[in-house]
């Protein structure tokens, strides 16, 4: 396969969004538009941890985190990390495609961050795990109608250790031009009273820096205690922008996943 002209099709549009370019720019911004209305305080984000669920489920949680971040026209590069939900891999998995197609168009991913990448020992190609995987597709309509320009390094995230996620997140670490995107839920399938007493403990372990989540609390604890690790090396401070469950935003009570929007900002500024 080349990775030079290689596009990676949507594959859950008209399931977790919708299909149509018209219907989904007006979901995506009316669901920005409604996180924001009360915006105070905004952030200056370096990485962000958004829910990856149907928009239906999480769209609201995620929308909080992407209204509430100033500064994000000055970003040009996203490196967006998720779990691997269909195909079990070791280490972290770089598409071979050039390419990310949604409804409103295609983002090239970053070629010159990618050969950097696979350089180190825990990275490398994997279509198979990219082709399914809704972690991180479901990021990107957000990422389209906020950014003007930008490129992508989509990693699949599988069996690794934080140290292997932090060490790739250090090697692209850069300045205001870079964003960090850890798509992730949290607890699931717990009735609605536990599910929220398990997921704000995980909240203040997040809030703490503490990276030592496991796959009960997040399903894509791996990259968050990459992350969690690479923030307490550079200082940054976590933020809690929403927390809910599935239980919230759709109103089924009886098994339901949890969602929460977490801002990491440099120096403690907002």
């Amino acid at each position: 396969m080349n990775g030079n002209i290689c596009t990676r099709p949507a594959a859950v549009a008209g399931v977790f969004y919708p299909a149509s370019a018209d219907v989904l720019v007006r979901d995506v911004r009316l669901m920005l538009d409604e996180a924001g209305a009360d915006i105070e305080p905004v952030f200056c984000p370096k990485a962000l941890i958004v829910p990856h669920a149907g928009y239906v489920y999480s769209g609201p949680v995620a929308a909080a985190a992407y209204a509430r971040s100033s500064g994000l026209r000055q970003v040009r590069r996203v490196i967006l990390l998720g779990p691997t939900h269909h195909v079990p891999i070791d280490g972290l998995a770089l598409p071979e495609s050039a390419l990310f197609s949604t409804p409103l168009g295609t983002v090239p991913v970053d070629q010159e961050a990618v050969a950097r990448l696979l350089g180190l020992p825990q990275v490398f190609r994997s279509e198979a795990a990219h082709a399914r995987e809704h972690a991180i597709e479901v990021q990107l309509p957000f990422l389209q109608c906020l950014l003007e320009d930008f490129s992508l390094i989509p990693l699949a995230v599988g069996h690794t250790s934080a140290e292997a996620v932090a060490e790739v997140l250090e090697c692209l670490w850069g300045e205001t031009e870079t964003l960090i995107v850890v798509s992730s839920d949290l607890s699931h399938y717990l009735p609605y009273d536990q599910a929220a007493v398990t997921d704000e403990r995980t909240a203040r372990l997040i809030l703490t820096l503490v990276g030592h989540l496991g796959h009960q609390q997040a399903c894509g604890a791996t990259p968050v205690n990459g992350l969690l690790l690479a923030a307490r090396r550079h200082g940054l401070t976590a933020r809690l922008i929403d927390l809910r469950n599935s239980g919230d935003t759709s109103g089924d009570r009886s098994r339901v996943v949890g969602y929460g929007a977490f801002a990491f900002c440099e120096g403690g500024a907002s």
